[in-house]
């Protein structure tokens, strides 16, 4: 089900010629880029240098967030000016306006980097968000170099050159902002400018540790050693700020990790050489597997940090057909980014105001990070690199062609960040069972998991419960304990509070079953030497559901808990009545603006007790009211884990999100255990063998 575009937002007709699929052309891109930019101009500073959109300020303060709204908006304003003067609606070009909008450019611009001025950008200092923002403002320079910078004074190119100069000899954070120095750095030497050579290159290299292969990046070391310890510029630098930062996985490979090397070598020309090559390979071999994560109708992923950034995650789909380095047709290119920015804009997202809030669709800061500003979802400018394509080129004259096996079931392992993709064609739902990716919050958080990383499953159509909180790290212990219930295994301590799911331990990964374990941390600083048990999970996908198979330990006077998916709406989701027999529960959101209405629902196959649904309100992206699915094992009064004997605990639940009309049916598939083996059988005679415990055997097929 399609929504309505934005109010106020002025599309040119659909062509349903060329563009089967969505009917999105150039011109719409181009219209959405001009809306975006107008809606901006009230919240220009009056010099220019700083774009303040309404919202919650990050941790930088006002000053920061102003630079930081001006500058992504500039890299969108650069690439609409490189679009040229095509008309979204037809009749005159827009020259005019193209001027215009240099002008306001290069205004705000000069005043930022203006040492004097009443609007001067803060100075760059180290690990600070002025030299994430300095490579913005460096692409955008780059990117619309003859209508910004060759119109410039010598005066005026080494005023802005003596502000961006500034990043060099800084220190910066320990993931994908060392990128950015290297693009700034690379600017600064392509106008003649100082720079320095062997930090460039070394930042660059300091990226290849992470690379993990198939196209996938670490951002940053698992072991860190920088995080924000008070105040702005306030920072823990060393061995001695050394912690654990898990392995993360996520958004950040497209539009940090990929993009940020490729926007570097457009800058370095020539002198990219085996770098480029190396990038381009390594991007056509990420977008094989990336484009598994989008839904037919244009939905993404929602899994990670930076969420708001949206369609930011297009970017390497635009860079591989500008660097010859994609898989991807140009019909399969045009019709999947297309579908992406109409998913959006059918959405919320530019909302009434023509802003992009902080949230998802619509405006939910609660869903963001303490460092994103009202500004911050303008990184979405990225998105819009398909406008450094002229209008003649294929990606917008070949037909809209479906992705290879867009009409059929599919599951699809990803090794390296751990990810089971599990898409069904019936709804279109995208899964992704998680076995691998997890973020670990800094210090001085204790309980360092994260809802967008912990979770065993995440969907193109639904979020985790994210509750109140201001970011990773930010949320109070009652309400981490209340978000700690979506898709998530947990032992119950006698008070109620929940274990977490921190550190996840790949075990196994194919196209049929993921497994991973991880130690289920109960409240407060884990004591060392004083670990629990491991939790080992084992998720099998089964048409739309997944049996999920966990092993674990639980002590005397201890419950367990597993949820499902989180259905959110602007309605609360309602309760389905059971239908078979044993621990069940099921919600339904009503169809709306986001699709048909969803179901998601729990099934106990073995050692659960009960079932029930919880639920909340303002706590998930989706919409307002949220309900959750739950499986409930109530507390052991008998003998337990008491430190000498392990009594290991087997039990195997189903987990549905679907879409498909209709009224869910449990799954097709046979259980028995056998103390700690479990057989898993389907109608044909298939069957697979699991034991979560340790050590690990993996699981055995048997046809």
């Amino acid at each position: 089900m399609r929504g309505r575009p934005t109010p106020g937002l002025k599309l040119p007709p659909e062509d349903r010629g060329s563009a089967s699929v969505t009917g999105w052309t150039r011109r719409h891109w181009i219209a959405v880029a001009d809306h975006l930019l107008a809606s901006l101009r009230p919240y220009r500073s009056p010099l220019g240098a700083r774009i303040s959109p309404p919202g919650r300020g990050s941790w930088s303060g006002a000053d920061t967030d102003g630079l930081e709204g001006f500058a992504r908006t500039a890299v969108l304003a650069a690439l609409r000016l490189a679009a040229g003067d095509e008309p979204a609606h037809g009749g005159h070009g827009g020259l005019d306006d193209l001027d215009e909008l240099a002008g306001q450019v290069t205004a705000g611009l000069l005043a930022g980097t203006d040492p004097r001025g009443p609007e001067c950008w803060p100075a760059v200092t180290d690990y600070s968000q002025q030299i994430v923002e300095a490579a913005s403002i460096a692409v955008a320079l780059h990117e619309s170099r003859p209508w910004i910078w060759d119109r410039l004074t010598s005066g005026q190119r080494e005023q802005v050159a003596w502000w961006l100069g500034g990043t060099v000899g800084r220190g910066v954070r320990e993931n994908n902002h060392v990128l950015f120095q290297a693009v700034v750095g690379e600017f600064l030497a392509s106008v003649g400018a100082g720079h320095d050579r062997a930090e460039i290159e070394s930042r660059l290299e300091q990226i290849e540790p992470w690379y993990t292969g198939d196209g996938w990046y670490l951002d940053g070391p698992e072991i860190r050693h920088d995080y924000r310890s008070g105040g702005p510029g306030e920072y823990a630098v060393g061995p001695a700020a050394a912690y654990d930062a898990g392995r993360r996985f996520d958004h950040y490979n497209a539009w940090g990790l990929h993009l940020y090397p490729l926007l570097w070598a457009r800058i370095a020309g020539e002198r990219a050489g085996a770098r480029a090559a190396l990038y381009r390979e390594r991007l056509n071999r990420f977008l094989a597997q990336y484009r598994l994560l989008f839904g037919p109708d244009g939905a993404v992923l929602h899994q990670g940090r930076s969420l708001s950034y949206r369609f930011a995650c297009l970017a390497p789909f635009w860079l591989g057909v500008l660097d010859d380095a994609t898989p991807l047709t140009a019909g399969q290119t045009r019709r999947l980014a297309s579908g992406v920015l109409r998913h959006f804009t059918e959405r919320g997202a530019p909302d009434p105001r023509g802003l992009l809030p902080l949230g998802w669709y619509g405006e939910q800061d609660v869903a963001a990070q303490v460092y994103s500003s009202p500004g911050s979802p303008y990184a979405a400018a990225m998105g819009f690199l398909g406008l450094l394509l002229p209008a003649g080129h294929p990606v917008w004259t070949a037909p809209e062609e479906r992705l290879a096996r867009e009409r059929a079931d599919v599951t699809a392992a990803l090794p390296a960040p751990g990810f089971l993709v599990h898409r069904t064609a019936a709804d279109g739902i995208v899964r992704v069972l998680n076995h691998g990716s997890c973020y670990l919050t800094a210090p001085p958080a204790v309980e360092r998991d994260d809802p967008h990383y912990a979770r065993l499953a995440y969907s193109t159509r639904t979020g985790p419960l994210i509750g109140a909180g201001s970011g990773p790290g930010e949320y109070t212990v009652g309400q981490a304990d209340a978000l700690r219930i979506d898709n998530h295994l947990a032992l119950l301590l006698p008070d109620g509070t929940a274990t977490r799911r921190e550190r996840i331990h790949p075990l196994a990964l194919t196209d049929r079953y993921a497994a991973s374990w991880h130690r289920p941390l109960p409240p407060g600083e884990p004591v060392p030497g004083a670990l629990p048990p491991p939790v080992v999970s084992v998720s099998v996908p089964a048409g739309p559901w997944e049996i999920r198979v966990h092993g674990l330990c639980r002590p005397p006077g201890w419950g367990v808990r597993e949820g499902g998916y989180a259905l959110a709406a602007e309605d609360e989701p309602e309760e389905l009545p059971d239908a078979v027999p044993g621990p069940r529960a099921a919600v339904r959101a009503a169809p709306g603006a986001h699709g048909p209405g969803l179901v998601s629902a729990v099934v106990g196959l073995h050692g659960w007790a009960a079932a029930e649904v919880r639920r909340s309100v303002r706590a998930n992206a989706f919409g307002h009211c949220s309900a959750v699915p739950l499986l409930v094992l109530q507390p052991a009064s008998a003998k337990g884990f008491d430190g000498a004997s392990e009594e290991v605990i087997v039990v195997v639940s189903a987990v549905l999100l679907t879409g498909a009309p209709g009224a869910p049916t449990v799954p097709d598939v046979t259980v028995r255990v056998d103390g700690a083996e479990v057989c898993l059988t389907w109608p044909d005679g298939r069957k697979l063998l699991v034991s979560p415990v340790l050590p690990w055997h993996a699981p055995v097929d048997r046809d």
